[in-house]
């Protein structure tokens, strides 16, 4: 954003008081059977495209990094969830169709885990599967894809989802290190080697190279980037901490209800007891939250580590189809998949405003406003993050000056808004929290008598996703 940004937005909070109050209610009957069928639309089906539908998804426990899992690999989750996906499905696996997984560090032993995984869960190698990487919206481009090969008339389903490793990433030797080595397979002489072993004596090239943490193109955190959000929009520390309170709230009340059913167990070698739940989830208070000191602009920042996402480790994975075929297996399927669009914008100064962007263009695109959607469920990277975009939805000088509208787009009705908790308290494995979202969307629809959900999410690089789920009849 321009730096004059913080001089010229005075914006209101975009009914923050509203968290407050969906906190205190956490997920009374009386809440969840607020959202009705839209009226001003019956569904979103036409003769000019395909129906396509998610029959159904799963995901392993999310966990905090370093801890249960943290001896296996990645490709061992997300082939426990393609097992647990067939299962529960009872899908045939000669009929998987395509795979199509999400990963963002890549393990250099498995450069395509969709196909190991696909064959480590029992899926005949005469299925093709790819791998794809979009930083947090791998899984989100892995179902979109997949939409788009349906379309093609290229398959009439498809498996879709990703997964995250952070309990171990791949750590590099140095660029003089990789080069001695590549050297030393052509030195053939006594003289040729002992030059190349003299380089390695040098401590230079033994300083390893981590994963990037940083955006390549402007060398900063994504952290930094959102203290910089929240400053730029005017989002205190109390606020984040009221909204990180709120998510972690709200997904331990999901969670002892039993809400989470995509949550399949794992049994871990080498772990006594079956993960059978997340672990991250855990409601604090505002005075334990606000003893914490910034983690990324010290020392004045406002993200800590209790408003923002943590590493974890996952795996997601659903079954998209399209209407005929599911009816021809006999699915009752959750949902309908509709519209759904991405967006790219500055990933200096705009890296995590991708719902700010993405929602508005996503309703435009499929007819609908605001007071259509039922159900809103958005990708918690930070609570700032979160704060801010809502800020831009509600502010007349971003719509103007960066998405060509004359006036505000306006707010979710936050009584609506992530209502079982979010990326920040259940975690955030970057490549699966996209089937995690549109499963989350399509199971709050059946539990709250609604009709659309908006899914939106931000992702490094300063891109973002949207998508509209519809509830399928009777579901």
């Amino acid at each position: 954003m321009k730096s004059e940004m913080a001089a010229m937005m005075k914006l209101r909070t975009a009914n923050f008081r509203q968290l407050q109050h969906s906190l205190g209610n956490g997920l009374k009957a009386e809440q969840l059977a607020c959202a009705q069928f839209s009226r001003g639309k019956t569904t979103l089906s036409s003769p000019s495209r395909k129906n396509i539908v998610l029959v159904d998804a799963v995901r392993t426990p999310f966990l905090q990094s370093g801890t249960q899992y943290k001896n296996l690999m990645p490709h061992d989750l997300q082939r426990e969830a393609n097992k647990a996906l067939l299962k529960r499905t009872g899908l045939d696996p000669a009929d998987a169709g395509y795979i199509i997984n999400g990963i963002v560090i890549q393990e250099v032993k498995t450069s395509n885990i969709a196909r190991e995984a696909a064959l480590g869960a029992g899926i005949p190698d005469s299925v093709p599967s790819h791998t794809v990487t979009m930083a947090c919206i791998s899984s989100n481009q892995a179902i979109t894809t997949g939409i788009g090969y349906i379309n093609s008339g290229m398959i009439e389903n498809f498996i879709a989802g990703g997964t995250e490793f952070m309990s171990d990433v791949p750590i590099r030797h140095s660029r003089k290190m990789r080069s001695i080595m590549l050297q030393s397979t052509k030195a053939k002489t006594a003289g040729q080697k002992f030059a190349l072993f003299s380089k390695v004596l040098s401590p230079s090239v033994w300083n390893p190279e981590l994963p990037a943490v940083a955006e390549f193109s402007t060398n900063e955190t994504m952290g930094h980037s959102a203290d910089r959000l929240a400053a730029a929009f005017e989002v205190s520390r109390q606020e984040q901490d009221e909204y990180a309170l709120r998510s972690h709230t709200l997904a331990g009340k999901a969670q002892q209800a039993g809400l989470l059913d995509d949550v399949i167990p794992v049994k871990v070698p080498g772990v006594s007891e079956t993960v059978a739940q997340d672990n991250g989830i855990r409601p604090s208070s505002m005075e334990k939250m606000g003893s914490l000191k910034a983690a990324f602009v010290k020392p004045h920042g406002t993200v800590t580590a209790a408003n923002s996402s943590f590493l974890t480790d996952g795996a997601s994975a659903c079954l998209v189809m399209t209407e005929e075929k599911a009816k021809r297996l006999g699915y009752k399927p959750m949902a309908y998949l509709r519209d759904f669009t991405y967006v790219a914008m500055d990933p200096k100064d705009q890296l995590l405003l991708g719902p700010a962007r993405s929602m508005p263009k996503v309703l435009d695109q499929a007819g609908l406003t605001l007071k259509d959607v039922d159900v809103f469920e958005f990708h918690e990277a930070f609570a700032g993050q979160i704060l801010a975009n809502l800020k831009a939805l509600d502010s007349d000088w971003y719509a103007q000056n960066y998405m060509g509208r004359s006036s505000k787009y306006g707010t979710p009705d936050m009584s609506k808004f992530n209502l079982w908790g979010g990326s920040l308290s259940i975690g955030h494995p970057f490549a699966a929290t996209g089937v995690r979202l549109v499963q989350t969307a399509a199971k709050r629809l059946q539990k709250e008598d609604g009709q659309f959900a908006v899914v939106a999410a931000c992702a490094a690089g300063g891109l973002g996703h949207a998508m509209v789920v519809e509830r399928y009849p009777g579901a």
